[in-house]
């Protein structure tokens, strides 16, 4: 009976051992079993809300981010941060909408000289960049990295310059590589990116920005188009540098936000996707280079060839994350920062790019219609999110923060203008709401209340009227409702009052919301 016992106590003594040694910490101070997942935001740059074959795209394919949809959610109502690159990075980032963010324009700091010269920005690195947030300001980056996860960036920044406190490894990230000026991005074969704080040159030669073809040349020969097509594509380049970063830091949390230059223009994507497309769409007329940035023989082509090259390397991450053994643990988020462009070759009509908001001219990048503001988003994330689902939730860029600090166990912080999101995403809990989604670029404002969608836009002197529309039977918003339902313009006039502060950085301060201009 007595060695009974003694074999009892010591299996008993082993168990407790092997208990505490499943449950011992890592280098981050948590318990291996109540470790945060992994996180990676995609981000897709000028992608429309109808461009992926899961929201009903039948030109481009996009097998891979439809397959990411199948194992999880497909988000019908979600807004970007603004109808622009700069402002909508700085919402997602900071968890505040526009009426409130640091960034809510694409203010190119033109007061430090030939802001506009990619030959004066390859001498002077003073000229890069744009304005920069401010110096208090936090970061999803920062608030994960201090919850013990490993931070990286790839891609865009457009949140600052070079010499400013307001570049990526100095706002919470571990890790960057990519642009951190927008206007040296209108390039996919840049001379140079960055890795870190430091130029990392590329076996490109600058060319002007927004050069046309040269009449010397025969449109309809594809030889003439050369130039534009040179030795280091960049996305090559900053997938790279993603890929090894999450290889190396496999064993620990981390977080990783790939923002994508594609599909913005210029039409450059290396040959064999434009050939790909070439074969399914036929023959077209060229761009020469009359909407800005550069010309291509196949701009049909090279458009669905740039979504299906960031497909194919969504599905490569996708494998490499499941040859780590890290995939089951990894949340990913996949949306776009605004509608599709209008420039540069791009034809979001032909496109039908942002599929049922709308084919015109007013549904696209810098417009406050749907077209212009909701986006695409996926969220993919194996046995938390019930494969093959959707939702109707309304929701925005500003409640990625407060989602992905409930996911990472760090508090949500009080200033943040956004819901968490992760009832919607694990079918736990109850989902709060937003009794309004507000948005402002320049002196244009939309207030998204319930069924209603305002929308103003105005002229240099004085306030526009508000448009009203009813998204509820009117999704391309054709019918303007104002005249007939009065007091929901007024309520929604409130909101619009109410949401904006004023500009802490005077640059995008408006003296038509009566604010202060210095």
């Amino acid at each position: 009976m007595k060695n009974l016992l003694k074999l009892t106590v010591l299996a008993s003594m082993v168990i407790i051992i092997m208990t505490f040694s499943a449950c011992k910490t890592n280098s981050t101070g948590k318990s291996k079993e109540l470790v945060q997942p992994n996180i990676i935001y995609i981000l897709a740059d000028d992608l429309g809300y109808g461009e992926l074959g899961c929201y009903g795209q039948e030109k481009i394919e996009t097998p891979n981010i439809d397959q990411l949809a199948k194992e999880g959610m497909i988000f019908s109502q979600h807004y970007s941060g603004s109808a622009v690159c700069a402002p909508s990075r700085s919402v997602l980032l900071t968890g505040k909408h526009t009426g409130h963010t640091d960034i809510r324009n694409n203010n190119t700091w033109p007061s430090r000289g030939a802001v506009h010269d990619l030959f004066a920005m390859q001498e002077d690195s003073t000229l890069e960049g744009h304005l920069p947030m401010l110096d208090e300001t936090e970061t999803i980056a920062s608030i994960l990295k201090r919850a013990g996860y490993k931070t990286g960036m790839a891609g865009k920044w457009g949140l600052g310059a070079p010499h400013t406190n307001s570049i990526p490894t100095k706002r919470g990230f571990d890790y960057f590589i990519g642009y951190i000026c927008q206007r040296i991005a209108h390039t996919y074969y840049p001379p140079f990116i960055y890795e870190n704080d430091k130029r990392l040159y590329l076996n490109n030669e600058a060319i002007p920005l927004g050069e046309k073809l040269p009449e010397n040349l025969d449109p309809n020969d594809p030889k003439s188009y050369q130039r534009y097509a040179q030795n280091d594509y960049a996305e090559d380049v900053m997938y790279a540098g993603m890929e090894n970063f999450i290889v190396e830091n496999k064993n620990e949390p981390f977080f990783f936000y790939w923002a994508s230059l594609i599909p913005h223009v210029a039409l450059q994507v290396p040959q064999r996707w434009t050939d790909y497309y070439v074969e399914k769409f036929g023959d077209e007329e060229a761009y020469l280079g009359n909407k800005g940035y550069y010309p291509h023989r196949n701009p049909k082509a090279a458009y669905a060839g740039m979504v299906s090259y960031f497909d194919e390397n969504v599905g490569k991450l996708v494998a490499k994350l499941k040859e780590l053994g890290v995939y089951d643990n990894t949340l990913i988020i996949f949306s776009s920062d605004n509608g599709p462009t209008f420039n540069g070759g791009a034809n979001s009509q032909w496109f039908e790019s942002a599929g049922v908001l709308g084919s015109g001219n007013r549904e696209i990048k810098g417009s406050f219609k749907e077209g212009g503001i909701r986006v695409p988003m996926i969220a993919s994330w194996p046995r938390k999110i019930k494969p093959g689902t959707s939702t109707n939730h309304v929701s925005a860029f500003w409640d990625v923060l407060p989602t992905l600090c409930e996911v990472a166990g760090e508090p949500i912080p009080e200033y943040t203008d956004g819901i968490s999101m992760l009832p919607t995403l694990t079918g736990s809990g109850k989902q709060k709401k937003h009794d309004v989604l507000y948005w402002e670029l320049g002196r244009k404002q939309a207030v998204r209340m319930g069924r209603w969608k305002g929308i103003r836009t105005n002229s240099n002197t004085e306030l526009g009227k508000l448009e009203l529309y009813d998204l509820q039977t009117d999704i391309a918003e054709k019918t303007n409702l104002a005249e007939k339902y009065p007091d929901i313009v007024v309520q929604i006039e409130k909101v619009m009052q109410e949401e904006h502060d004023a500009a802490a950085i005077v640059d995008f301060r408006q003296s038509v919301l009566g604010d202060r201009m210095n």
